[in-house]
C-alpha cells in the first residue's frame, strides 16, 4: 500500500514541474519576443500619426521625400522638387525632420550669433593645398 501512496505523490509532483516549465517559457516568450514587437508596433503606429505636411521623411525603401499631402492610409512625398510620389503611411518608417521642430529651431537661430565670419581651419588647409 505504501508503494502505491509514494507512487501517485510522485505523479501529482511530476505534473507541477510541466506546467511551471510552460509557464516559465511563456514568461520568457512574452518578455523577450510579444512586449518588444508591441512596444516598437506602437511607437510606429505613434510616429504615423503624427505626420504633418511638411515632415522630411524616410521610407523603408531608404526614398528621403518631404511630407506634400496626407491621407488616412497614405501620404504624397515630394521627392525632389515637383516630383511626388504617393507611399502608403506604413512605408513611412523615420521622420528625419519635423516641420515643428523646424520652425522652433528657426526662431532659436534668430536669436543666436553670427558665426558666418568665423574661418574653419581644416577648410583654410584644404583650399591652401589646391
Amino acid at each position: 500500500m505504501d508503494v502505491f501512496l509514494a507512487q501517485e505523490e510522485a505523479a501529482e509532483g511530476g505534473l507541477l514541474f510541466p506546467l511551471l516549465m510552460m509557464a516559465g517559457l511563456f514568461a520568457i516568450f512574452y518578455f523577450l519576443l510579444i512586449r518588444p514587437n508591441r512596444r516598437r508596433k506602437q511607437a510606429m503606429d505613434s510616429l504615423q500619426n503624427r505626420l504633418a505636411v511638411g515632415d522630411e521623411v524616410m521610407t523603408s525603401g531608404g526614398l528621403y521625400g518631404t511630407v506634400a499631402e496626407l491621407d488616412e492610409k497614405s501620404v504624397i512625398l515630394e521627392t525632389s522638387e515637383g516630383v511626388y510620389s504617393r507611399y502608403a503611411r506604413g512605408a513611412v518608417v523615420e521622420v528625419v525632420s519635423s516641420a515643428a521642430g523646424e520652425a522652433d529651431a528657426e526662431d532659436g537661430a534668430e536669436a543666436s550669433t553670427d558665426t558666418s565670419d568665423v574661418s574653419d581651419p581644416a577648410t583654410e588647409r584644404r583650399d591652401s593645398k589646391d
